[in-house]
């Protein structure tokens, strides 16, 4: 690693941090998000020292790759939140059937909410885009036997919490694709 390189990087970084971190705090929904933003923004400028410009024309280029990875950090989040929707409703849909089926739906919609993200992630992997535990352990790089422990924990964890909630599981209603059972 060049000391010179890694000298100036950590120049800009110490001058510019501040304000590219306000940039994303004033334009993220939380800080976490920011923070992410901020770390992304500062790595792409590590990639590219060689295009960063010195003195002030440095601040103005890292606000305009701040500028990109907000850009993209929102377009990501809007699909997310996309895939969410549909797979609430997909998952809504299961329930249809019964006379309390809205309040149901609101019920599942914020329990499914409430589990981990990996939960979150490994159910929409079965319900919503069909894959097995093969598929799966294809998709996260993990072996199929972790993916079925994995997988059976979500279930389960979300299954009480149905259940703790008055909604009743049927075989019908499990968290699997129609046209496969695991």
């Amino acid at each position: 690693m060049d000391d010179e390189r890694l000298a100036r990087f950590e120049a800009v970084y110490r001058e510019t941090y501040g304000q590219i971190t306000a940039y994303a705090v004033r334009r993220c929904d939380s800080p976490q998000d920011a923070a992410d933003v901020v770390a992304e923004t500062f790595t792409i400028a590590w990639r590219r020292m060689d295009d960063l410009p010195s003195g002030e024309e440095a601040t103005l280029w890292l606000y305009g790759v701040a500028r990109n990875v907000l850009a993209n950090h929102h377009r990501s989040e809007g699909r997310r939140k996309a895939r969410s929707a549909e797979l609430d409703v997909r998952m809504a849909d299961r329930y249809a059937d019964s006379p309390e089926s809205r309040l149901e739906r609101e019920a599942i919609t914020q329990i499914f909410r409430t589990l981990t993200d990996d939960d979150r992630e490994l159910l929409a992997l079965v319900a919503w885009e069909g894959l097995d535990p093969k598929g799966i352990a294809t998709a996260l790089g993990l072996s199929r036997n972790v993916v079925r422990v994995r997988l059976h924990r979500a279930r389960r964890r979300f299954s009480r919490a149905l259940t703790e909630a008055g909604i009743c599981s049927t075989p019908e209603s499990r968290l699997a694709p129609a046209e496969r059972s695991l």
